[in-house]
This record gives C-alpha cells, structure tokens and sequence, in this order.
C-alpha cells in the first residue's frame, strides 16, 4: 500500500492545489516546456482539477484552458476556462472545444487513470484505452505542431500506443517524473510535432 500522504500529498494542500498530480505537471512545464503563456490547451480528464489550476498559471490571461471528465469537478475562476462535464468519446465534445478556444488547441494534457482492478494486465489494456482516447480527441482538436502529454500504465498495451503516437506525432517520449511514487508503474507519454488529422 502506497502512503497517500506523502510530501508531495501534504505540500499541495500547504500550496492549494487540488492533487499531488500538480507537481508532475509543474516538472514538465519546466523541464520539457509543454505549455507556454497564450497557449489554448485540453485537460483531458482533468478532475478533481490540479492540472488545471496548473495550466491557468501557465498559459495566464491570454490562454485558455478547456477541462473535460465524467466526473463532477469545483469550478475554476476566469472567462479562459471552462469545464466540460462529458465523456472523452462524445463526438460533439470536439466542436465545443474549437468553439470555445476560436481555433484548434496548441497542448492536450492527461493525468487520467482508469478504476483499477489489481490485475496488472487488465489495468495496463484499460489505461492504454483511456490514452488512445484522449489521442483520438486530440487528433480531432490538436492544431498542426501541437503538443500532446498523457500518463499511461507499462505494459506491452503502452508500447502500441507508442507506435499510434508515432504515426501522427514528429517525436514521442516516455518520461518518468520525480513527484510519480516508487512504487507506481506509471509513466507519462510526450509527443510533439503533430502532423494534422
């Protein structure tokens, strides 16, 4: 069993963020730069919202941030966000985003996890599921060039997923960030360069 409130658990409640999640965002923002200021970018399954409290601060006043979940999640201030309370795969997701952002998304970001079941191998097919997804949704609403970040269970499910990212992405990455738990078999994909739908 995992200490649910570790030094990362207790320092977002000390800061005000909604998760732990939030400082494996604030590494990839610094390290990797994945979203920068005026960036309009999708949090695709974003609740309960640490994720987006992060990106509001990084893209400011001039980005917009457009949160989508199945599950219910408090409001965030601001005209530039909004949250989508659906599903992934709901195909009139897409023109409500472009809708709201006025053109297609710089980023789509995903911290989601599937309801885990203790079976590694059903675990790893459900979360490669929930990432081909968010990619899905981002090849619909991801502007040419744009970036996409995802976190998924290892496995040999996570090595397809590779292999779709490569055919719409110029680069793609695993990368394993120091908030992530020792124990945990997560690891987050990065591809940038996106080639259009």
């Amino acid at each position: 069993m995992y200490k649910r409130k570790d030094a990362f658990y207790v320092k977002a409640k000390k800061e005000g963020y909604r998760s732990r999640a939030a400082y494996k965002l604030l590494e990839f923002a610094g390290a990797e730069k994945v979203v920068a200021a005026g960036d309009f970018v999708i949090d695709a399954g974003a609740a309960p919202g640490g994720w987006s409290q992060v990106l509001l601060r990084l893209v400011g006043k001039g980005g917009k941030v457009a949160a989508v979940d199945i599950l219910p999640m408090d409001p965030l201030p601001g005209g530039n966000f909004r949250f989508f309370p659906r599903d992934l795969t709901d195909r009139a997701l897409i023109a409500e985003i472009v809708a709201f952002f006025g053109r297609k998304a710089d980023a789509i970001v995903s911290d989601a996890a599937p309801n885990t079941t203790g079976i590694s191998f059903t675990d790893q097919a459900r979360s490669a599921d929930l990432v081909r997804a968010v990619l899905a949704l981002a090849r619909e609403t991801l502007r040419e060039g744009g970036t996409f970040l995802a976190k998924i269970f290892e496995g040999a499910e996570s090595d397809d997923v590779v292999k779709d990212l490569r055919r719409s992405f110029g680069e793609v990455r695993r990368i394993r960030p120091s908030a992530t738990r020792k124990e945990s078999f997560e690891l987050y994909l990065l591809a940038r360069g996106f080639r259009g739908s």
